[in-house]
């Protein structure tokens, strides 16, 4: 008597998604900055991660590192605004990457507790004048390969900054007071044949078009910008 229950179906075949690639390649660069690997092999293995379909093709790319350890655990309560920072905002994207393009975000956007930033030969800007966040402490992946990234802070903002550069720089964390009631951004990444450059800069000067159109939520894409 022959039986009509289907195979059960290997775990390690079922197809992985956007997220858990992103976060496998999140992975690989935390272990770059570590110095567990060097770039050409965080190249190929990020290759990899973004080219895998299944678990089973996934799995073996971070094999011989040890998990990360930088979550947060996601029942600690929200952060409340104080003074002038604005904090508890929900993000509309939480990734930006640009391939022989440029993409900016300013104005009135939100900072997401873990956002990803990667330019190919090309460039990025991001502005946090007057950004809000969506926790008091952030962290910000910047990377670029033969591209740069720009990242303009207010005055008074805990910025801490933990990239490293090879043929290329990557920007110290910018120095100037900081307000204790202040969120904490962290950066970190690499710049390969390329430049991430983290900077203070005074309150921006709303434009007059900005002020009859009401245009707040400024993030501009071009050409090459795969958005997330």
């Amino acid at each position: 008597m022959t039986s009509n229950v289907p195979e059960p179906i290997d775990p390690r075949q079922l197809r992985v998604s956007d997220n858990e690639r992103e976060q496998v390649a999140e992975r690989l660069r935390e272990a770059a900055g570590e110095g567990r690997i060097g770039l050409d092999e965080l190249e190929d293995r990020i290759t990899a991660v973004y080219t895998a379909k299944t678990y089973a093709e996934l799995e073996p790319i971070t094999r011989d590192l040890p998990a990360g350890t930088g979550a947060a655990p996601s029942a600690a309560p929200a952060a409340r605004p104080r003074g002038r920072w604005r904090v508890g905002g929900k993000p509309r994207r939480r990734k930006t990457f640009v391939l022989m393009g440029g993409s900016d975000n300013k104005g009135a956007w939100v900072v997401p507790k873990s956002y990803i930033a990667f330019a190919m030969m090309g460039g990025i800007e991001l502005d946090l004048r007057e950004a809000e966040y969506e926790a008091m402490e952030v962290t910000i992946n910047a990377s670029c390969i033969m591209g740069g990234i720009e990242i303009i802070v207010p005055e008074g903002l805990n910025v801490q900054v933990h990239g490293f550069g090879f043929m290329g720089g990557y920007s110290g964390t910018p120095v100037g007071p900081v307000d204790p009631g202040a969120p904490t951004v962290h950066v970190r990444g690499f710049a390969l044949m390329g430049g991430v450059d983290v900077k203070r800069k005074p309150p921006r000067q709303p434009k007059k078009k900005d002020e009859l159109t009401g245009n707040r939520h400024g993030h501009h894409g071009n050409r090459g910008e795969i958005e997330g």
